[in-house]
């Protein structure tokens, strides 16, 4: 099936892989990723996904393979068929959860690189200072103010 895209979506599957880019993110990630995010029906094949962004499978493949890996695209099969399908997770809280354990692990390097800087300037070690602090403020709070987002989207819809 061809997958075309009104103006509209077009623009914002550029907008968005603008945006993905400035991260020093592939933008064919970032197509397909604003792609996902807009498609109705939400699941596509990687053809349709490569038709609709006038690219080749293999860059679609290279995508959609690094955005499974991080846990923002979901692949699946529909019953009696071989294709896969691509779609853009609905629910991100299990991905920020997983992602707040590189808080601790940040936290842990800083605290090791204060420790190989022990004795050094104060102004060497005030990166590594900020690190820490920071990634241990994240590593506390990020659980809650998960919870607490969790919580109120159920109360709200």
């Amino acid at each position: 099936m061809k997958v075309s895209l009104d103006e509209e979506r077009r623009e914002y599957v550029e907008e968005f892989a603008t945006f993905w880019a400035g991260f020093g993110l592939p933008r064919v990630q970032g197509r397909v990723m604003g792609l996902l995010l807009v498609s109705d029906p939400p699941e596509r094949t990687a053809e349709e996904i490569a038709g609709a962004l006038g690219v080749s499978r293999g860059s679609v493949s290279g995508a959609t393979r690094s955005l499974v890996r991080l846990g923002i695209v979901e692949r699946g099969r529909r019953p009696g068929e071989r294709k896969d399908y691509f779609r853009a997770r609905a629910d991100w809280s299990e991905l920020v959860r997983q992602q707040a354990g590189t808080y601790a692990t940040f936290r842990s390097l800083a605290e090791r690189g204060l420790g190989v800087m022990e004795g050094a300037n104060p102004r060497s070690r005030r990166a590594l200072e900020e690190v820490r602090s920071l990634y241990g403020y994240l590593e506390r709070e990020m659980p809650r103010l998960l919870e607490r987002w969790v919580r109120e989207r159920g109360e709200g819809g």
